[in-house]
């Protein structure tokens, strides 16, 4: 399992990543709603309202769909799950590069008139799904998977990969801000500073988009080799009859027969005895 759980750190960096410099962004960006102007501070809430309406959607529409199409009681394996929300959170970077870009464009074209702070929505929107596909799919991959006395650990090591993606956020923006500023002609680094005209943020965005995609691969890789538990054979009772038996002293004792038949096809026979 520590391969699975190695390729979902990247995604929870992502998330560490949009959380920190959307706030920045909102800082810059017209964060009116009609009378009502939004925190900046709050942005990060917006991905929290769309697993709000999305989680339900889910359940009651995505599951019973995706279930007639692959026969699956879940609708798709708990490892497809996770790979759906790889993808998706590539492509909400990338999303997230191609917003930064016209929110810079415009800002120098006429910093009076900045776009507006809904656009960032476009990439939480993409994320918040794609957030909700893997959390779902890991814990009911570690839950079902993992022996019966290590499920609750086993469960845990979704938030490790939590922890450990927002350490590697802060790694990343160093060793980032470190290259750039030896390899650029300007000397400074893509993240210098507090003012995001005058940084390279969208190129930052693309970079995780590319490694996100190579995290992708590597996911495949190790999900080809991994193979489900097998699940014991569920007994479902056919019959059942009261007899009588008569014992090795003579004696008539009342039994209860209960035929079952398992899945494999295997028929099973229970006595139970019955008190007069």
């Amino acid at each position: 399992m520590l391969p699975i759980i190695g390729s979902t750190i990247l995604m929870n960096t992502c998330l560490a990543q949009l959380q920190t410099f959307s706030v920045q962004q909102g800082q810059r960006m017209d964060r009116h709603l009609h009378s009502f102007q939004v925190p900046a501070s709050s942005v990060p809430v917006i991905p929290l309202l769309f697993m709000i309406v999305l989680i339900p959607a889910y359940d009651l529409l995505f599951v019973p769909l995706a279930r007639k199409l692959t026969r699956r009681p879940s609708g798709i394996t708990q490892l497809q799950r996770v790979g759906v929300g790889l993808v998706l959170s590539a492509i909400s970077m990338a999303v997230a590069a191609a917003v930064e870009v016209k929110r810079r464009n415009q800002s120098f074209k006429n910093p009076q008139k900045p776009i507006s702070l809904f656009w960032l929505s476009a990439q939480y929107a993409i994320f918040g799904v794609a957030d909700m596909f893997t959390q779902v799919g890991l814990l009911e991959f570690f839950y079902k998977e993992a022996p019966s006395c290590m499920r609750s650990l086993a469960t845990s090591f979704v938030w490790i990969s939590m922890s450990l993606g927002y350490f590697l956020s802060t790694v990343f923006v160093e060793i980032i801000n470190g290259v750039s500023r030896r390899v650029g002609k300007s000397g400074e680094g893509w993240l210098h500073g507090q003012d995001l005209d005058k940084n390279n943020l969208d190129l930052f965005y693309w970079f995780l988009a590319i490694l996100s995609c190579l995290n992708f691969g590597n996911y495949l890789y190790w999900t080809c080799w991994y193979r489900y538990k097998k699940e014991e054979p569920k007994i479902e009772p056919t019959t059942m009859v009261a007899t009588a038996m008569t014992t090795a002293s003579g004696d008539v004792s009342p039994f209860l027969v209960k035929e079952s038949i398992a899945a494999n096809g295997v028929s099973f026979v229970e006595l139970k005895h019955i008190e007069w």
